[in-house]
Parts: C-alpha cells; sequence; structure tokens
C-alpha cells in the first residue's frame, strides 16, 4: 500500500519544515509531495532543501500561482503515474492535523473517498471568528441544497481517495480553481458511485502566515455550485 499527501503551498516558508518533519514521521508512513505555485517567499527552495535530506519527499515546482484546483490536479496526475494507491491532500498550515492522517486512511479500507469533516459529531472548529465560521457553514449548506448530498462538510480541504476514483474523474471537466474544488470532486466522485466517508476533525486557524481565502474564491464557489449541478460546467 503506497501512500501519498499532496501539500499545497504559497508563501508556507514559516510552516512548511515543522510541518514536513511531522508528515515524515507518521506510522503507518506516507510519501509528500510539496506542490509549489513559485511562492515569492522561497518556500519551493526551502522544500527542495528538505527533499535532499529525505527521499519520501519530493516537490513539484509550478511557475505561477494559478488557484488550488489546478494545483491539485496536477498533483493528481503526479501521484497516478506514479502508481500510489491512497492519495490524500491537505493544508500546510498546521490547520489540519497530520496525526489525523491514518484515521482518514483507514477508513479507506471500506469507502473510496474519506472527508476530514469539521461538521459531522466529533467535529469542530477553533479560532474562526464569527463571519468565517458563517461563511464557511453557509457554503456547506449551499452546496448540500443545489446538489443534493447529504454530506454535512463539502467545502473541507483535508481528503483521501483510493487512485480509482481519480482514475474514473475526467479532470478535463474539472475546471473550479478555488475552494470549489473540493465541492466539485466530491460531486463527481457521488455520481460516478463510489461511497463516500466523512471522519470528524478538529480543524485550528493557521498559526503562522495568511489565510488564501478572498472574495473571488467565494463568488466562484456561488456560481459554480449550481452550473454543476446543470451540467453546464
Amino acid at each position: 500500500m503506497r501512500r501519498v499527501v499532496l501539500v499545497p503551498t504559497y508563501n508556507e516558508r514559516e510552516n512548511l519544515p515543522a510541518f514536513a518533519e511531522r508528515l515524515l514521521g507518521l506510522d503507518p508512513p506516507f510519501d509528500v509531495l510539496v506542490i509549489d505555485d513559485g511562492s515569492p517567499d522561497g518556500t519551493g527552495q526551502l522544500a527542495d532543501s528538505v527533499a535532499r535530506t529525505n527521499p519520501r519527499l519530493s516537490v513539484l515546482h509550478r511557475e505561477k500561482k494559478e488557484g488550488l484546483g489546478r494545483a491539485y490536479l496536477a498533483g493528481f496526475a503526479w501521484a497516478l503515474s506514479r502508481g500510489y494507491d491512497r492519495i490524500f491532500h491537505m493544508d500546510a498550515d498546521f490547520s489540519h492535523d497530520p496525526h489525523a492522517l491514518p484515521r482518514l486512511s483507514a477508513a479507506l479500507d471500506g469507502a473510496d473517498l474519506a472527508l476530514g469533516s469539521r461538521y459531522i459529531p466529533g467535529g469542530s472548529v477553533a479560532g474562526w471568528g464569527p463571519g468565517r465560521r458563517a461563511l464557511s457553514g453557509w457554503g456547506s449548506f449551499y452546496s448540500r441544497l443545489f446538489l443534493d448530498l447529504a454530506i454535512r462538510d463539502l467545502t473541507g480541504g483535508f481528503k483521501g481517495y483510493r487512485r480509482e476514483v481519480l482514475e474514473a474523474l475526467d479532470f478535463s471537466r474539472i475546471g473550479s480553481r478555488g475552494y470549489s474544488f473540493m465541492i466539485e470532486t466530491t460531486y463527481r466522485a457521488v455520481r460516478a458511485g463510489f461511497r463516500v466517508v466523512e471522519v470528524p476533525i478538529r480543524f485550528v486557524d493557521r498559526r503562522a502566515g495568511k489565510s488564501k481565502m478572498n472574495l473571488g474564491i467565494a463568488l466562484e464557489a456561488a456560481w459554480r455550485v449550481p452550473a454543476i449541478r446543470l451540467g453546464v460546467v
């Protein structure tokens, strides 16, 4: 069983060394792919230095910032071409706890797609103000309503896939660039007949650096969700 964690980065120099160390120390072992979108702060070069000391960490350099969705699609293609059986992705800012990865991996023994969920019993969020909590909660509710899904947390970025799910998805049809990518990939997996399970996690707001959430990302999700359901994208 070969496992890899995809970690997209843009200006995560403050978080990456400790985060990579935590991931590489897990049992069972996970390989790590850092996908850097040309971070001006040198995150990509720092990742290269970590890779030179640990062969289980690789770095995929992209020339510019094109959005979270594009980074993950590049990572999916990289992982599939190298024969990984289980492919995970998570944020590099410690908002997703690396120690939850083994639980997410174990969930794939009985499912095809495992979602780290903040909004089921046992899940929680820490460090967010009322506005961010409302935006996230509304995003999941809005997506469930339009897409007719029973999944509680559709906007989270902590996910694990069996390779068969990614092999079945048509990457050319996935156009989301921001956090709507999380919604779109889950919806397409459900429509393809794959089994989805939610695993409770504790989400903690980033401890260093700046959030990538902005108005453009929220607006993309607002129009893209109904467009996905109607099949026009």
